[in-house]
């Protein structure tokens, strides 16, 4: 595995944040703080990623396009991790 870019990696983190604030704020009316949101807009992303290559979907390219993928599975995330609470 090539070694991680530091833009690259400052490009995922901040993709993370907002992925992971907006889907709080979609799905629970707020966020879970700074680190909440980065963890779940990353994990998010895997997830969207996952579920997007399952459909045969291909996301659009670019930043917006990383941003989509990682919103929708984070918000995916977060509606199963609230069904599991209940």
């Amino acid at each position: 595995m090539p070694p991680t870019e530091p833009r690259s990696l400052l490009g995922w983190l901040v993709v993370g944040f907002l992925a992971g604030w907006l889907a709080g704020l979609l799905t629970r009316g707020r966020g879970f703080g700074c680190l909440g949101n980065v963890a779940v807009g990353l994990v998010g992303a895997l997830v969207g990623g996952y579920l997007f290559h399952l459909l045969g979907i291909r996301g659009p390219a670019g930043f917006v396009g990383s941003l989509v993928v990682a919103l929708v599975g984070a918000g995916v995330l977060l509606v199963a991790a609230n069904l599991l609470r209940r």
